[in-house]
């Protein structure tokens, strides 16, 4: 099959890489003296919420989709959040895109069989309906199956292409060219869906890399991607960048289908060498320095409205602070973009990259009894950050808030705009059990924000669980909704198509099919300097494995340690375990440090210390003990086992 676009002329620059960016030896706490630089922080903005339609839900169960729910016919759908997605806005930003899983369909030939499983709709905004007297449309509903050869079933993250006729759902390329994806016209039969393939073996062969969390490019020529995989005992995981290309008839791989191709794939890690915020200092092989323009893409999230810099989220900053940073496509410029202590992860870019919309579990004290004391450099979380991310969630429960962030990002008192702020009625879209899920997504013209809730279900709460299951007062007991925000005192954006970016990435590493995923380079064994910027010292040891793999114990003590020269650390603090399994974690924790200056804290663990287990996918803390972070008076208690 021809594609029905034509090809775009490869664009390349120079691969020669600018001069290397001076080292930042800083602390995070330099990030906000820095913030003087930036302009005062936005005043609060008037937002405005509303509910979008979607349709109606029933119990899973052939035919329990009846005339009653949906006396169109046109599906009923799982009325539990973790199947549902709220997607992006078309070019018109009048429709916005949903994963949906249907449920109850008629058995075939029935025409309404055709409303079965995970299925992408459009749901307009604008309070239309279309043809067919809906406010959505099922554009993968009924595909013929000679229509979507070889298409995988991850259909996640519906993101639209700016020429309204393509979308990218998971790792597939839905197309109903010459028809736009609203135009009565596109119907199943003249949808097309198409796989896309990463291709990793030096021959060609086989069904190609693993590809997680798609974002496209706001060229629509480029994406990005996570490649995970196992590497030293443990899931290891870096962001790509690639171009889609189209291939009418693949000689080699898996499927051998019309299927989009990445080229052109990139690792975005500088080339040449593997940096990381802690290291060795060159000059003093007995002393470690931060180096905050490490490139540490722990994981891809997106990129900025005008394609310039690759959102991710990063290596900390500030020990068990796990934040959102921006690298530059070109230059590998790294800045901070969220600095509060709780764990930023959902995030999208206004068109003119002047805004941000974070998800964020700030406000719910999650992750406060780990991260409230400022200023405390990354080195315990040498060994312990992937769990002290996966604490955010409880199993399928999110904390998450959607926040208005300015592009410049956290700053002093600057925390950014809650957008659903209020008096957390039960129901209301201020209700703490309605948690915010990704992605949120901008419409075209910067006015609007698209995003959903999910509310707290089982196990989750109830049972064992201290937390009651709220009753849901939505729909048929829906546990979903889809949301839009407008922020109504903005005019609209009036924003030229963006001319496609370079394929090549001057400071990332080209990926070579075969190649082993690389591994970041160990801290020796042995006991290290630290230096304040402002005052005192950290020394820490570092011990490693039997078999010199991994780093099993990182120990500090702190003394008189001090980067802002306002608050100073004395004490220790000590980290010990690792992966016990591919994805599951265990550590046992020893922490005693205090904070005197402008701020008064404390980090304490219990006598026998702190020790947790948590599974790095499945995301249920199991502790023993208790780590206890106080600041200014105020106590911050871990969450339960399994709570």
């Amino acid at each position: 099959m021809k594609s029905p676009y034509p090809p775009l002329k490869h664009i390349t620059v120079n691969a020669i890489l600018v001069s290397s960016w001076m080292l930042l030896l800083v602390s995070a706490n330099v990030d906000r003296a820095q913030a003087a630089q930036f302009p005062e922080p936005p005043a609060p903005e008037p937002i405005s919420l509303r509910e979008l339609p979607v349709p109606p839900v029933a119990q899973d169960g052939p035919g329990s989709c009846t005339t009653a729910q949906n006396p169109r016919r046109t599906g009923c759908l799982d009325p539990n959040y973790m199947t549902f997605q709220a997607g992006s806005f078309l070019p018109d930003g009048h429709n916005v895109l949903a994963l949906v899983h249907f449920v109850g369909a008629p058995a075939a030939p029935d025409p309404a069989s055709i409303y079965a499983g995970g299925q992408i709709i459009i749901v307009k905004t604008d309070g239309t309906k279309f043809s067919n007297g809906d406010p959505w449309k099922c554009i993968t509903c009924g595909v013929p199956a000679k229509n979507a050869m070889g298409t995988g079933n991850d259909h996640s993250y519906p993101q639209s292409f700016r020429d309204g006729k393509r979308i990218l759902e998971g790792t597939n390329i839905v197309d109903c060219s010459p028809y736009l994806l609203i135009d009565d016209r596109c119907k199943a039969d003249s949808v097309h869906i198409f796989p896309i393939r990463w291709n990793d073996k030096p021959d060609g062969s086989g069904p190609g890399g693993h590809l997680r969390e798609l974002r496209l490019h706001p060229d629509g020529v480029h994406l990005g991607f996570n490649g995970m995989a196992i590497s030293g005992g443990q899931i290891s995981q870096y962001g790509y960048f690639a171009r889609l290309e189209f291939n009418s008839s693949p000689k080699t791989g898996e499927p051998l289908a019309p299927r989009y191709d990445l080229t052109h794939v990139t690792r975005l890690v500088r080339a040449g060498r593997l940096e990381h915020v802690v290291q060795l200092d060159p000059q003093h092989q007995d002393e470690l320095r931060l180096n905050f323009q490490s490139i540490s893409v722990g994981e891809f999230r997106g990129f900025t409205g005008d394609g310039r810099e690759a959102l991710y989220v990063g290596y900390p900053f500030e020990s068990c602070n796990i934040d959102i940073f921006a690298v530059d496509l070109t230059t590998g410029k790294v800045r901070r973009l969220t600095a509060h202590p709780e764990y930023a992860d959902p995030i999208d870019s206004s068109p003119d990259a002047n805004w941000f919309v974070v998800e964020d579990t700030r406000g719910s004290d999650r992750q406060m009894f780990m991260a409230a004391m400022r200023g405390i450099p990354p080195i315990t979380d040498m060994l312990s950050t992937g769990a002290v991310a996966s604490v955010r969630n409880n199993h399928d429960r999110r904390f998450f808030q959607a926040y208005l962030i300015d592009r410049y990002g956290d700053r002093g008192a600057y925390e950014g705009q809650l957008l659903t702020a209020g008096d957390g009625k039960p129901g209301s879209f201020s209700d703490p059990n309605w948690n915010a899920l990704a992605d949120p997504r901008w419409s075209p013209d910067g006015t609007t924000v698209v995003f959903y809730q999910g509310l707290v279900t089982a196990p989750a709460c109830g049972g064992s669980n201290p937390l009651p299951c709220p009753d849901s007062i939505e729909p048929g007991g829906r546990r979903f909704r889809l949301i839009l925000a407008r922020f109504t005192s903005r005019k609209p954006l009036s924003m030229r198509p963006l001319a496609p970016v370079p394929d090549e990435i001057p400071w990332g590493t080209p990926y070579v099919p075969g190649s082993p995923m690389p591994t970041y380079p160990l801290i020796p064994e042995g006991t290290y300097t630290l230096r304040g910027m402002k005052s005192g010292i950290a020394k820490v040891t570092v011990a490693h494995s039997p078999d010199h793999k991994r780093i099993q114990k990182v120990e500090v003590s702190y003394d008189n340690y001090s980067d802002d020269g306002e608050s100073v650390l004395n004490g220790t603090e000590s980290v010990a375990g690792g992966y016990v399994q591919p994805t599951m974690v265990s550590l046992d924790w020893h922490s005693n440090i205090r904070q005197a200056g402008k701020v008064n804290a404390t980090k304490l663990t219990s006598p026998d210390g702190f020790h947790l287990k948590i599974d790095v996918m499945r995301n249920i803390l199991e502790a023993q003990g208790t780590l206890t972070t106080t600041v200014n008076g105020k106590a911050y208690s871990q969450p339960g086992s399994g709570d």
